[in-house]
């Protein structure tokens, strides 16, 4: 009778603790250590334990509803990754560390948030997230929760700003257009220049390419007739009318 009692209570006794988890053990209510992962003895009734997950954990912010510094309401979705690092802590210290670390998180962004101006929000993330991660991290540390990143998931703005902020983008796009143009047609210009400095410098220039010109329209289909005069006999005549 006493043999499957002891057998019984040697089952009851062992207990097996993953490898991504720790084990807080407790004798008679008091922190008697941590539980390796393996096979693990504890005495019923005068000992306890308790489970700690610890693996990195990417917990969702829900999105928060926040004004900035230069008063726009936005509303902002964070991701963080954080893992336990000290299981006798995240037990011992806190009551719930995933719910308090989703707390401090939410107070923590919207502090954040309202310490900077929306073209700062939008242009810097990353900076933001690592000032999240600071706050987090340093009320955290007290429970034994490591934060590995905070990243910034999404940013809501108000309709009636998207459609300014699209106009606004749609004018600086078209005052982009506008100078590419412009300069297009500045070195055009300025080729153009160039060639006629190089023609008139040349004897017979014009005239060459007076030729490719007629030879490029003849190349072409159409009902145009075209007449060329020398200028030569141009200024012959401008001549002849001068001494009359």
């Amino acid at each position: 009778m006493l043999v499957p009692l002891v057998v019984l209570l040697l089952l009851f006794s062992i207990k097996i603790v993953n490898q991504y988890e720790r084990g807080v053990k407790f004798t008679l209510g008091r922190f008697a250590g941590i539980m390796e992962p393996g096979l693990n003895v504890v005495v019923p009734l005068i000992q306890s334990y308790q489970n700690v997950d610890v693996r990195v954990v990417a917990m969702d912010i829900p999105r928060q509803d926040t004004m900035t510094k230069d008063n726009v309401s936005v509303e902002i979705n964070v991701v963080i990754y954080y893992k336990v690092n000290d299981p006798k802590s995240a037990i011992i210290n806190i009551q719930d560390y995933s719910y308090a670390t989703t707390q401090v998180a939410q107070t923590s962004m919207r502090d954040v948030v309202g310490e900077t101006t929306l073209d700062d929000l939008l242009g810097k993330r990353e900076l933001i997230g690592k000032r999240i991660q600071e706050i987090v991290a340093k009320a955290s540390g007290e429970w034994g929760v490591h934060i590995d990143t905070v990243e910034i998931k999404d940013i809501q703005l108000p309709s009636d700003l998207i459609r300014v902020i699209g106009k606004e983008a749609e004018a600086e796009r078209e005052k982009r257009a506008v100078i590419i143009k412009a300069s297009g047609e500045l070195e055009a210009a300025k080729s153009l220049v160039k060639a006629a400095k190089a023609l008139t410098s040349i004897p017979g220039g014009l005239h060459i390419r007076m030729l490719q010109t007629i030879n490029n329209l003849g190349s072409e289909k159409s009902n145009t007739n075209v007449f060329t005069t020398p200028s030569e006999l141009l200024e012959a005549i401008l001549q002849y009318v001068k001494k009359k």
